[in-house]
């Protein structure tokens, strides 16, 4: 009989440390797909909020309290991460439990921005891309969600391509680290 071990889908790749930028794995806890019923967007965020304190968020933002966030995935979705949905919200939204299907990492050190803007089509610099934004992108040939926090810059792709996601940034934050090294 064969024993099963559950494994981080970036485990045995992460961390990784390239001149002054480090690459970690994030544990997310639950990730929920969010989808609020038509006309009840309004009934979904009530619910988010009392449930968990974060709001359904705009298009391209994060609603963030105690350790939930909120980050909008893309059309009338958004992720909901960290606990397990509050079985209420299921009155007004379509609840899809996504917790396998993503890997996240974290790009942390002075300018992250030069590190990804050799990667995605997105203006990330902090003046175009604050803390509590997000966005839907490429990285490479990826599909990709990025979010800023007080921390760096958070980025999910599919589990399937964890590998390939630690590769490219890992290359991209060598470059910059060679670059910065020669001044």
């Amino acid at each position: 009989m064969l024993d099963l071990i559950a494994k981080s889908p970036a485990e045995g790749l992460l961390p990784i440390t390239k001149g002054d930028f480090t690459l970690t794995e994030e544990n997310l806890g639950f990730v929920t797909s969010v989808m609020p019923f038509a006309g009840q967007r309004a009934e979904a965020s009530e619910a988010l909020v009392a449930a968990h304190g974060v709001a359904f968020p705009d298009p391209c933002q994060v609603t963030e309290a105690d350790g939930v966030a909120c980050q909008w995935t893309g059309n009338g979705q958004a992720f909901l991460m960290g606990p397990a949905p509050d079985a209420a919200l299921s009155k007004s939204a379509a609840l899809t439990d996504q917790s396998d299907a993503w890997c996240c990492v974290l790009l942390e050190g002075e300018g992250v921005e030069d590190v990804l803007a050799r990667l995605v089509p997105v203006d990330l610099r902090s003046q175009a891309f604050a803390q509590g934004c997000c966005a839907r992108t490429l990285l490479q040939h990826m599909t990709v969600a990025i979010r800023r926090s007080e921390k760096g810059l958070h980025i999910m792709a599919f589990r399937s391509m964890a590998a390939t996601l630690v590769h490219e940034i890992a290359d991209a934050m060598a470059g910059v680290a060679a670059r910065d090294a020669a001044g």
